[in-house]
Parts: C-alpha cells; sequence; structure tokens
C-alpha cells in the first residue's frame, strides 16, 4: 500500500492545503492528514477544531484519514507504515526549506519526500495571512474550504 502522511498544523487549513491533498489522491492508496503540535508555534484554533475542520472537509473521501501526532515526522511515519511524505510548494523560500528536511529526513528515515506545487490559484495562500484576517475581523471565506466555519473559535 502507498501511505502518505501530509504533515502540518493546518491553523487553520486553507483552500491551498485542499488543493495539494486532492491533487495527490491519485499517487497514493491511502493520504494520512497529520495534525501536528510545533511547540515554537502559538495556535489560534485547538487541536480538536483544526482536526473537526479538516474531517469535516475530507470526510467523502475514503482514501483520507485525520490523525494528530507529536515528535518527530519520520517517527510518525514508521508507527504508520508510511512511506512518503506529501509537501505542498508555494514559491522558491518554500522549496529551499522544505528540500534541506526532505534530504534529512530521507538520509535518517529513508522515507521519501513528494512535492506538489500548488496551483496558481492557491500559491499566495498561507494559514498565518488567514489568522491575521480572522484576528483583524476580514472576509477569510474565499482562502479557506467551504466546510469550515470559523464563527467560534
Amino acid at each position: 500500500m502507498k501511505r502518505a502522511l501530509f504533515p502540518g498544523s493546518f491553523d487553520p487549513i486553507t483552500n491551498g492545503h485542499e488543493d495539494i491533498i486532492l491533487r495527490a489522491l491519485p499517487l497514493f492508496d491511502e493520504i494520512i492528514i497529520g495534525v501536528g503540535i510545533n511547540s515554537e508555534k502559538k495556535y489560534m484554533f485547538s487541536i480538536e477544531k483544526r482536526m473537526a475542520f479538516i474531517d469535516s472537509v475530507f470526510s467523502k473521501y475514503k482514501k483520507i484519514k485525520v490523525h494528530f501526532y507529536e515528535g518527530l515526522t519520520i517517527k510518525y511515519c514508521k508507527s504508520i507504515d508510511a512511506d512518503f511524505i506529501l509537501r505542498g510548494l508555494r514559491n522558491p523560500a518554500d522549496f529551499e526549506f522544505e528540500k534541506a528536511i526532505a534530504h534529512t529526513n530521507r538520509k535518517l528515515s529513508g522515507i521519501e519526500t513528494v512535492f506538489l506545487l500548488t496551483s496558481s490559484k492557491t500559491s499566495f495562500i498561507s494559514s498565518s495571512i488567514v489568522r491575521d484576517i480572522i484576528k483583524n475581523k476580514g472576509d477569510y471565506k474565499s482562502l479557506v474550504p467551504s466546510a469550515v466555519n470559523f464563527s467560534s473559535k
């Protein structure tokens, strides 16, 4: 079985995340969206809320599962028998950052990273931009999946 982990904090999930996941579906037998904890980040939404948003977006897809995990991504990949890490790239800065992580992960574990370029219509979207818009009471709805509702954190 070709299983991929798509790791991230998803605070919140955006149209860019959704686009990468849906475009990756034909490549893998199963995609696990791994909602991780980064001790250096301060989150807007609880882990439960972030997972509920993701569950609601992908509920009709049997090949997509949502898990919470902590610690090293490659250790989690091993624990779920995922041989691939899925990542989206928006720009050259993303590539340089992700390339170093991918090389390290492959050296330490043999796990390959598969990169998909974001579509041009979502390449400008980031969770941090969406959070800033939400904090300032702006209209964020065109940047996140329609199933996601921020009316209450």
